[in-house]
C-alpha cells in the first residue's frame, strides 16, 4: 500500500520531478557560460556595501598625499629630497613597517641621494614594482636601492571585467614566469614577524595542486577560476578575494604636509604600517571597488593605496584574530544549491495548486483554485522564498561565505514560471472538459466572476427549454448499454451544435432529456426567442440524426420539446460538498409539466414564453388548455409549427391518414402514471392505422377504459398464428392525443415501437394500402 500511495505521489508531482531538475540544469549551464557573471559580482558588491562595516584598523595609518600637498610643496612634482625627509621623520616614530607606494624607479632631483641612504640604511621600508603590464600601464621597475636589499613587493590589483576590483594578490609570476610577493604581503610579513608569526606551507592541496599558505591558524585557500561565481577567471599567481573593511576612508589617513611639519601626536604610527600614497584624485591612482557604487550614488572609486591597506589588514586579521576570508564552495555543492531553489520554486509552486485543489475538489470548484489563486498568495509566497534566499546567502556573506545569489533565485522563479506555464495549460485543459459539462458562459461565470463560485442563487427572469425522447426508456431495455450511449452521444452531438447555435446553456442532462436555459447566466432581450428558435432547429436536426441511426441499424428517435419563461431562483445550489449551478423554481416544475404533454416532432410552449416572443413571430398549430400536477387551474399550451422573422424556421407537417383495418387486431392496454404503467388492464381493438398512431375501440364502456388527452399508455397486440395459438406482442408506447372519436373510440400517436412490432405494423398499413388500390 505505502509503494502505491509512493508511486502515486511521484505521479502527481511528476511535473515538479521534471520542471525542477531541467530548470536547474539550464541555469547551471548558462553560468557555466558566464552568463550570470556580471550579476553575481554586482550582487556580492551589494552585500560588501549591506553588510556592517568593519571597525577602523589601528594598526594601519596613511599618509596620503593629495592636491593641498602638491601646493604646499609649491612644485607639480615631489622630489626625492622631501621622500627622504618624510621617510626619516617616520622611521624616528618606530613603526613596524612602512609602505612606500610611489614609483622610484627613476631619481627626482633634488634629493635622490639621501632618498638613497634612508633606503640603504632602513630594513622595514618595502617599495614597489609594476610587475604585469597591460594595455593602460607598462612594467614598472622597483627602487634600485630597494630592490638590492629584496625590499621591494609589487603593487599590481587584479580588475575584473566590470572594472572593479574584488581580488588582491598574495604573490604573482610575470611573463618569464619569475615569482614576487605583492607590496601588501611584504608588509603584513614584516608586522607578523613580531607577533612571532611566519609563513608555512599547509599539508592541505587545493584542486590546482597548489601549495597553500598558512599564517597563524588562518590557511589562505588561493582563489580558482570557478570559485564563487568567477567563471573560467584568470587566477595566475596567488590571488584572494579582498574583504574590504568599507568604502573610501576607512582607514586613518593624515596628510603628508602635516607629516613634514610634526603636526601629528608624537606617538603617531608607533608600532603599526605605515603607507605613503597618492590620495588625490588628479593622481590618478584610483580604482572601482565594491564599495564604490550604490543604487543611487555617483560611484566612488578607492585610492590604490586603500587597496593595499585592505588586503594588509586582512592578511593580518586573519593570522591573528579571526579568518576574514571569503570562501566560496565547490561547485559540485554551488550545483546543488542552485537544484535545491529550483525544486523550491516547484513545489511550492504545485503545492499551492494541490492546496486549492484539496479545498476545492468538494465542491467541484478545482478550474477556479487553479486559476484564481489569488495576487496577493503569490506574491507573499514568492516574497518569502526570495527573502529566504536572499537572507541565507547574506548571513553566509557575513560569515565570510559566498554562495551564489542570481543563479539560484533564476532557478527559483523559472521553475516556478514553468510550472505555473503547466498549472495554466492544465488549467485551460480542464477547463474545456469542464466547457462539455457547462457552456462556456457557464464556466466563465463561474471562475472570473468575483462571486461566481458562491452558494447560493439570484431571482431571474429567464426561459427553459426541455426535451425528452418518445420511448427511450423502453428502447435502452432492448438495446446493449454500447449501442444506447453510441444513440445518446449521436443525438447529443447533433442537438449541442444547435443548442451552442443559439446560445443556450445546457442545465443538465437528464439521461435522454436535456434542459436548456436561455437567459442564464447571462440574460439577453431575446431569451425567449432563441428559445422557441432553438426548439424549432433542434426539431429540423433529427431528420439528419435519424439518418445516421438508421445507417448504422440503430432504431430512428421522435423527440418532445417543452418551453416555459418566468422568474426563478439562479446560481450555486448545494453545499460545500456539492454544487451545481442551475436554476429551482415553479418554472422549472411547470416546463417538465408542459414537456409531458409533447408528442413526437412536437413543440409546446406556455403562455408567458408565448407573450414573451409575441404571437405575431410564432405559426401555431392549436391551442389547448391542461391541468398539470400541481396547478389549480388549467393553463394554455401552445404547439408550435414555425417562427418567422430573422430565423425562418418551419416544421413540415404531413397530413396523416388513418386507414380501416379489414380484420380489427385485438389489443390490451394500462395507463402509464408517471414512469409505471397501472396494474390494471383494459382491452380493445386497433381498428385505424396510420404511419406514425392509431384508432382503438374499447370493447366496452368501463370506468376509466377511455383515457384522458394527452395521456401515456402501454399496450400489446394479441394475435393468433397460424396454429391457433394466441401470441401477445411486445409492449408499444403511445401518447393518446387530443382530437375527437367516437365514444369508445380514441387517437393514439405511437412513442416506441420494437423492431418486430415496428414491422408488423408497417406490413399491415401496407397491406390495407393495396386493398384500397
Amino acid at each position: 500500500m505505502n509503494w502505491i500511495k509512493l508511486k502515486q505521489f511521484l505521479w502527481e508531482w511528476r511535473s515538479v520531478w521534471i520542471a525542477s531538475p531541467s530548470i536547474a540544469g539550464l541555469v547551471i549551464l548558462l553560468r557555466l557560460l558566464g552568463a550570470f557573471q556580471s550579476w553575481e559580482w554586482a550582487a556580492f558588491d551589494q552585500y560588501m556595501r549591506w553588510r556592517p562595516l568593519l571597525p577602523r584598523d589601528p594598526r594601519i595609518v596613511i599618509v596620503g598625499i593629495d592636491e593641498a600637498d602638491m601646493r604646499y610643496l609649491n612644485q607639480g612634482y615631489i622630489a626625492d629630497g622631501v621622500y627622504a625627509k618624510l621617510l626619516t621623520k617616520l622611521k624616528a616614530r618606530q613603526p613596524r613597517a612602512i609602505g612606500l607606494d610611489i614609483y622610484r624607479d627613476v631619481p627626482f632631483e633634488p634629493g635622490h641621494a639621501e632618498l638613497v641612504k634612508v633606503f640603504e640604511a632602513s630594513d622595514n621600508i618595502i617599495g614597489i614594482q609594476k610587475v604585469v603590464g597591460d594595455r593602460n600601464h607598462e612594467v614598472v621597475a622597483p627602487p634600485p636601492a630597494l630592490k638590492r636589499k629584496n625590499r621591494v613587493g609589487a603593487n599590481d590589483v587584479i580588475a575584473d571585467a566590470d572594472n572593479t576590483v574584488r581580488r588582491g594578490l598574495i604573490y604573482l609570476q610575470n611573463n618569464q614566469g619569475e615569482t614576487f610577493f605583492s607590496f601588501s604581503l611584504y608588509l603584513a610579513l614584516l608586522y607578523l614577524e613580531k607577533e612571532n608569526i611566519f609563513p608555512e606551507i599547509s599539508e592541505t592541496k587545493n584542486s590546482a595542486n597548489k601549495n597553500i599558505w598558512k599564517l597563524g591558524k588562518t590557511e589562505f585557500i588561493p582563489l580558482q577560476p570557478n570559485d564563487g561565481s568567477y567563471i573560467r577567471a584568470n587566477t595566475n599567481g596567488y590571488q584572494i578575494l579582498l574583504n574590504y573593511r568599507g568604502p573610501r576612508g576607512s582607514f586613518e589617513t593624515v596628510p603628508l604636509r602635516d607629516v613634514l611639519e610634526d603636526k601629528v601626536p608624537p606617538d603617531w604610527g608607533r608600532d603599526r604600517i605605515i603607507l605613503i600614497g597618492s590620495v588625490g584624485e588628479s593622481f590618478k591612482d584610483y580604482v572601482f571597488t565594491p564599495h564604490s557604487s550604490g543604487w543611487l550614488s555617483i560611484p566612488q572609486p578607492m585610492s590604490g593605496i586603500e587597496v593595499q591597506a585592505n588586503l594588509i589588514s586582512q592578511i593580518i586579521t586573519s593570522a591573528l584574530d579571526a579568518p576574514s576570508l571569503i570562501k566560496s564552495y565547490s561547485e559540485p555543492i554551488e550545483w546543488l544549491w542552485i537544484f535545491f531553489w529550483s525544486g523550491i520554486g516547484g513545489i511550492i509552486t504545485w503545492h499551492w495548486r494541490q492546496n486549492r485543489k484539496s479545498s476545492l475538489i468538494k465542491n467541484h470548484k478545482l478550474i477556479a483554485g487553479i486559476l484564481n489563486i489569488s495576487f496577493l498568495q503569490r506574491s507573499t509566497g514568492f516574497l518569502c522564498a526570495t527573502a529566504t534566499l536572499f537572507g541565507i546567502t547574506y548571513i553566509a556573506f557575513v560569515y565570510g561565505w559566498w554562495l551564489p545569489i542570481v543563479s539560484p533565485l533564476l532557478a527559483f522563479a523559472g521553475s516556478a514560471t514553468v510550472i505555473t506555464t503547466y498549472i495554466a495549460y492544465t488549467a485551460d485543459s480542464i477547463r474545456k472538459i469542464f466547457g462539455r459539462y457547462l457552456s462556456d458562459e457557464v464556466v466563465s461565470t463561474l471562475l472570473e466572476s468575483p462571486e461566481g463560485l458562491k452558494l447560493g442563487g439570484k431571482k431571474q427572469q429567464i426561459t427553459i427549454l426541455t426535451s425528452d425522447l418518445r420511448g427511450f426508456t423502453a428502447l435502452s431495455e432492448l438495446w446493449s448499454p454500447e449501442e444506447v450511449v453510441l444513440i445518446l452521444n449521436i443525438y447529443l452531438e447533433q442537438m449541442l451544435n444547435v443548442i451552442t447555435d443559439y446560445q443556450g446553456t445546457v442545465d443538465k442532462f437528464m439521461g435522454d432529456g436535456i434542459v436548456i436555459l436561455f437567459g442564464a447566466p447571462v440574460p439577453r432581450e431575446n431569451d425567449a426567442e432563441r428559445a422557441v428558435a432553438c426548439a424549432l432547429a433542434m426539431q429540423l436536426a433529427m431528420p439528419a440524426v435519424n439518418e445516421k441511426l438508421e445507417h448504422l441499424g440503430l432504431p430512428v428517435l421522435e423527440m418532445g420539446i417543452g418551453i416555459n419563461t418566468g422568474e426563478v431562483i439562479v446560481g450555486n445550489i448545494g453545499s460545500e460538498i456539492h454544487t451545481e449551478y442551475t436554476v429551482i423554481g415553479r418554472e422549472m416544475n411547470l416546463v417538465f409539466r408542459i414537456e409531458t404533454y409533447s408528442t413526437g416532432n412536437q413543440i409546446l410552449i406556455s403562455h408567458s414564453t408565448l407573450e414573451a416572443v409575441g404571437k405575431s413571430l410564432l405559426k401555431i398549430n392549436e391551442e389547448r388548455l391542461v391541468k398539470p400536477k400541481g396547478v389549480k387551474h388549467p393553463i394554455p399550451i401552445y404547439d408550435i409549427a414555425g417562427m418567422g422573422g430573422q430565423y425562418n424556421l418551419f416544421l413540415t407537417k404531413e397530413e396523416e391518414k388513418f386507414l380501416p383495418i379489414s380484420q380489427a387486431i385485438n389489443i390490451q392496454y394500462s395507463l402509464i402514471e408517471g414512469k409505471q404503467a397501472s396494474d390494471k388492464l383494459f382491452t380493445g381493438k386497433l381498428v385505424k392505422i396510420s404511419a406514425q398512431g392509431a384508432i382503438i375501440r374499447t370493447d366496452k364502456i368501463q370506468e376509466n377504459s377511455l383515457p384522458s388527452p394527452l395521456t401515456n399508455i402501454k399496450l400489446n397486440l394479441i394475435c393468433v398464428n397460424e396454429d391457433g395459438a394466441v401470441e401477445i406482442s411486445d409492449a408499444l408506447y403511445a401518447k393518446v392525443l387530443d382530437k375527437p372519436a367516437n365514444n369508445q373510440e380514441f387517437y393514439i400517436r405511437f412513442t416506441f415501437k420494437t423492431p418486430a412490432v415496428a414491422k408488423k405494423l408497417l406490413n399491415l398499413l401496407i397491406d390495407e394500402l393495396k386493398k384500397q388500390k
